[in-house]
């Protein structure tokens, strides 16, 4: 077993590798470019599609415009926030947090044109439902069936373990740690939750995260922003260091620049998923009259999850100066962290929120293998298959030892990225289209909404 963990370690460094990262980032630069660093020029209007209630309501879809956002953001806002976080910062040195920013920048352009193609390209499924994502703008938008398959596959298996078993098992961790609760009780808990919310399919899961989501993240922001009031002195030195040691390696592995961009934007892949193909096909089930309308929104989940929450970690953790000798990594890192500023309350913060997040991954990533797994096989009836067994999978997922299946799921988690990516650079010109045409959307609401105003005159 020890031998097959360690091939399975060597195939994820491969995969998990520079050049699947230079592929990332530099789709997320290319898209950038083409479509005039869109992410700056239109994100006030993405933020204003993204809290309206009335906007599309009457459009083909299955969820609201917050919902399709809120079960991505379910997904994306993971252990990764915490855990992926902490040990970027340890292994890169505080300069990753920078590069994880860059990253992220880019990423939101990355994001925008998964979601245009999964809007454009989605289909009505048998039951009625919509259903998109990378496997269908693979086939029908590029007509590669066979990247499609592929990417199909990497996503029904990696669902059950980065999207499930790993994320209760690092639950069943901190409540153990925490509050002394047994590995068994919480799957329980665990396992029933999700088996309430999974089986009631993507409209239950959209309500379910359009609430959870807002609070859980509010939760863990709030404790942050009061860490950095509280703390403000500290926060000019905190972003110099990560400044600094961005171009220096400073405090890296072996002081290697290359360390802080490895892992900084690794870990913000990782947390974030924009390029993996992933959040499009929750986007896809949202009720909108024009793919560019939902792919602002999906943007804005970048904005929300790293820039916003990976930031709080990253900048607590360097503020708190606890990554140079303490020995700490991933979760203990960011608790001691918290508790370093907020005292005793600070690890239960961390707790609460590693809690919330990976539950809620769970939740979303359900949708995902689901979706995959419905264009494999096309026979509705075995949906119920694949849920009961994932949720199933949640209670094994508390009480086991995952190192296999977190190394395993890993490799699937990366193998995604390369089919989805080559349907992002093949099927630019789409994106492009799309683009100019909710460009042309924006100006004619906005001169049609002066307009009104001005006759109210």
């Amino acid at each position: 077993m020890e031998r097959f963990e360690e091939i399975l370690g060597t195939i994820s460094g491969y995969v998990w590798g520079i050049p699947l990262l230079v592929l990332i980032v530099g789709t997320g630069i290319y898209l950038t470019v083409r479509l005039g660093f869109l992410q700056l020029r239109l994100l006030p209007y993405a933020l204003k599609l993204t809290f309206s209630k009335n906007i599309d309501k009457d459009s083909k879809g299955d969820i609201s415009h917050f919902q399709a956002l809120s079960t991505a953001m379910a997904a994306t806002v993971g252990t990764g926030n915490i855990v992926g976080v902490a040990t970027a910062v340890v292994l890169g040195g505080p300069g990753a947090v920078f590069w994880m920013w860059l990253s992220a920048f880019f990423g939101m352009a990355t994001k925008y044109g998964e979601a245009v193609l999964a809007v454009k390209y989605r289909v009505t499924d048998a039951k009625g439902q919509m259903a998109g994502g990378p496997m269908y703008y693979l086939e029908h938008g590029l007509k590669q069936k066979w990247l499609a398959v592929l990417f199909a596959i990497f996503g029904a298996i990696a669902a059950f373990g980065i999207g499930n078993m790993t994320q209760s098992n690092s639950v069943a961790s901190i409540v153990d740690e925490t509050f002394g609760l047994t590995p068994w009780a919480t799957g329980l808990i665990l396992t029933a939750f999700a088996g309430l919310v999974i089986l009631g399919g993507i409209k239950t899961i959209g309500k379910v995260t359009s609430f959870f989501v807002p609070f859980m993240v509010l939760f863990y922001v709030i404790a942050g922003l009061v860490i950095m009031v509280m703390n403000f002195d500290l926060i000019p030195a905190a972003v110099g260091t990560i400044f600094s040691a961005a171009f220096t390696g400073e405090a890296a592995a072996g002081g290697a620049i290359g360390a802080a961009i490895r892992y900084g934007v690794a870990r913000g892949v990782f947390s974030n998923e924009a390029g993996l193909g992933s959040a499009p096909i929750a986007a896809a089930a949202a009720k909108t009259d024009m793919p560019g309308r939902q792919a602002l929104v999906s943007m804005t989940q970048v904005l929300f999850d790293t820039l916003i929450v990976c930031s709080i970690t990253g900048i607590t953790i360097v503020m708190s100066g606890l990554y140079l000798d303490s020995g700490l990594e991933g979760a203990p890192l960011t608790s001691a962290a918290f508790g370093q500023f907020l005292g005793g309350v600070g690890p239960y913060v961390v707790a609460f929120g590693l809690i919330f997040f990976a539950t809620s991954t769970i939740i979303g990533w359900s949708y995902y293998g689901e979706k995959c797994f419905q264009y494999l096989f096309k026979n509705p009836s075995l949906l119920i298959v694949y849920r009961i067994l994932f949720v199933a999978a949640v209670f094994l997922g508390s009480t086991a030892s995952l190192t296999v299946v977190w190394t395993f799921s890993d490799v699937m988690n990366g193998l995604m990225a390369i089919p989805n990516l080559i349907g992002l650079l093949g099927l630019s010109g789409v994106i492009v289209f799309e683009t100019k045409r909710i460009v042309a959307k924006a100006k004619e609401e906005k001169e049609a909404k002066a307009d009104l105003a001005r006759s109210g005159n």
